[in-house]
């Protein structure tokens, strides 16, 4: 006779906040001198990248309302919806106040990791349990807020030369309340049979992706 064992999506998430532990958040990004006259050059790639995550987000949280459109699931992923997309004119105005115009928000990083996010959102959509896409977008807010804050409060700290609209976006801790509803989420999964290796497998992932986001911050633009 196979007997389940209960596993808790907060205990996944404390587990992969242990391995995370180790990395400064928004590193090597939040490191970078806030005095060189290239200090804009890596903010204006991180918008570039942020700005084209956007669209796989918006489809990846659409692909997963279809997917699981019950409650509490359904929630979580309308909210996201929401947010990212009221984030995006937001982000253009960012965008603007660095004076980057519509090829350089399209414009590619060289570095190979920049996009590695961006992939494991998408096979999440596809392929992701519920379970899986819910301790995701908890890692994803984890992450990216923690690293965003990080780096635009050390900008303001220094007193560095950038615009008022990058330090208004990016410093921003995130809510609290929707990180729970995430864990809710995966816990819901978890309760349904979804397997909790994966979960956390793919979590790390998101993790790793963000990592590489900031540090392909640091790399050259594509030609």
């Amino acid at each position: 006779m196979n007997v389940r064992t209960h596993t808790d999506a907060k205990a996944l998430a404390d587990e992969l906040r242990q391995r995370l532990a180790g990395e400064a958040p928004g590193s090597p990004l939040v490191l970078a001198p806030v005095t060189s006259p290239d200090v804009l050059e890596p903010l204006r790639r991180l918008v570039a990248i942020e700005y084209q995550a956007h669209e796989v987000e918006l489809v990846t949280y659409g692909t997963l309302l279809a997917r699981f459109p019950h409650r509490p699931a359904a929630e979580l992923w309308v909210t996201l919806i929401r947010i990212v997309h009221e984030a995006t004119p937001k982000l253009r105005k960012v965008a603007r106040a660095l004076s980057m115009s519509e090829t350089d928000l399209a414009g590619r990083v060289t570095d190979s990791g920049a996009y590695s996010f961006h992939a494991t959102m998408s096979w999440i959509a596809s392929s992701g349990s519920q379970s899986t896409a819910a301790l995701a977008a908890h890692t994803d807010m984890q992450v990216y807020y923690s690293g965003a804050t990080a780096v635009a409060r050390r900008l303001r700290e220094t007193g560095a030369s950038v615009p008022g609209e990058f330090l208004e976006y990016y410093d921003d801790p995130g809510d609290d309340a929707l990180k729970e509803l995430a864990l809710t989420v995966s816990q819901d999964g978890l309760d349904r049979g979804d397997d909790p290796q994966e979960a956390l497998f793919h979590a790390q992932r998101v993790a790793d992706g963000l990592l590489d986001l900031w540090k392909a911050t640091m790399a050259n633009p594509a030609a």
